[in-house]
């Protein structure tokens, strides 16, 4: 399994928790429209991941962050750069 393929498992696990309609986890999932998280669940959600993984993920990378597989490919490059 490669390095991705263990994040995004690790992030789909996190979102668990936080997928109230049961929708299959896929690099295209989108967090506001097909998940319909709200402000909070984000912030909820971005914590959590900032705590597992030990990253911190800036507002402004935040705000371009729309899918599971941008998020994903956002916490390997911090990862690297850490």
């Amino acid at each position: 399994m490669s390095t991705r393929d263990e994040t995004f498992a690790k992030v789909t696990d996190l979102i668990e928790p936080f997928n109230k309609k049961g929708i299959p986890l896929t690099d295209a999932v989108r967090f506001a429209q097909d998940l319909e998280w709200d402000s909070l669940t984000v912030m909820d959600f971005v914590a959590a991941v900032e705590d597992d993984f030990d990253i911190i993920i800036t507002m402004n990378m935040q705000a371009e962050i729309e899918t599971i597989g941008q998020l994903v490919d956002a916490v390997e490059t911090l990862k690297a750069a850490a």
